[in-house]
């Protein structure tokens, strides 16, 4: 698609081009809160990083489960073969039980903003890896991009080591560890969700991820660190509706709207509503050197994404 096409597309959008915006702009805002949820979760009352994410999941799971019944139920359904259910197990643990619980673990340590910014990392670490697995060319853009995003992330750590408090550099190693295990999973995604679809798929892997969550904290905790005050189960709650299973299917509904590229353009406003909701709901605070920081790593990905989205 040229730059002729798009200009077209732009003064003649389909009826429903609106809708699809609004969706995707409501899962970024969406995911972006997971963070705050988070943060506040830590602040009502000492859970660990494992308790946390399987209240998150646990009430997900229900939902997942009626999704995945209700997708398989439907005409033209693609059959599960021995492969694809290995391919869903692998997924669904390092991209969203992995990933989610390296990136639990790093919010006790790190601010909001800086943890958003550095998991929107992972468009330029999903083209490394695709470099380095399937030999996909790295062009100058590319290499602009990476450099621009990663003095970004650099401006941000550097003003917020000198705020905070021991144990910085080891939120800020979990949450990057968080984004590359979610790159791979995103690299090794595509075959499944072309048989499957997205949101069979998805669904799918979000149960996986939820079993291995709910082993986890089964075989590492006891009942009795259930015993937490209510306002925990409520955020856990939220966060399972607003963060998680809303976001999930508003941006699938997107990308059948306004296709992947446009939607991972307007997920670029996730990092921004992170580090807006921050101020507001947690006191951090937003000085210059955070603004050219995050400045500079959203031009980065969108410098990537742009021809995705061509």
């Amino acid at each position: 698609m040229g730059t002729g096409d798009l200009h077209t597309e732009a003064s003649s959008p389909p009826p429903r081009f609106g809708l699809g915006v609004i969706l995707a702009i409501l899962a970024a805002v969406g995911f972006s809160t997971k963070a705050i949820f988070v943060k506040l979760a830590y602040l009502v009352a000492p859970i660990d990083a494992i308790t946390l994410l399987a209240l998150r999941m646990a009430f997900s799971l229900p939902v997942f489960i009626a999704v995945a019944i209700w997708s398989s139920r439907q005409q033209h359904v693609n059959s599960l073969h021995r492969h694809d259910y290995g391919l869903i197990i692998a997924l669904g643990f390092i991209g969203y039980y992995i990933s989610s619980l390296l990136d639990f673990m790093g919010l006790q340590y790190l601010n909001a903003g800086l943890e958003r910014l550095i998991l929107f990392l992972y468009p330029t670490m999903t083209v490394l890896l695709s470099a380095v697995l399937f030999k996909h060319r790295i062009t100058r853009r590319h290499i602009i991009a990476l450099i621009i995003s990663y003095v970004g992330i650099g401006l941000v750590f550097v003003h917020d080591l000198g705020q905070q408090t021991t144990n910085m550099i080891l939120g800020a190693s979990l949450v990057f560890a968080s984004t590359l295990s979610y790159s791979i999973y995103l690299v090794g995604a595509g075959h499944a969700v072309h048989k499957l679809g997205t949101i069979r798929f998805t669904a799918l892997a979000m149960i996986v991820a939820s079993i291995f969550t709910l082993v986890h904290f089964g075989l590492t905790h006891n009942i009795n660190a259930l015993q937490l005050p209510a306002k925990i189960y409520w955020l856990s709650a939220a966060m399972a509706v607003f963060s998680t299973v809303l976001p999930v299917f508003m941006l699938s509904a997107a990308i059948r709207l306004i296709n992947p590229g446009r939607t991972a353009l307007i997920g670029s406003a996730g990092p921004v509503a992170t580090i807006f909701m921050a101020y507001l709901f947690l006191g951090e605070t937003i000085v210059g050197l955070q603004v050219v920081g995050s400045i500079l790593v959203l031009g980065g990905v969108l410098l990537i994404s742009w021809r995705r989205s061509a």
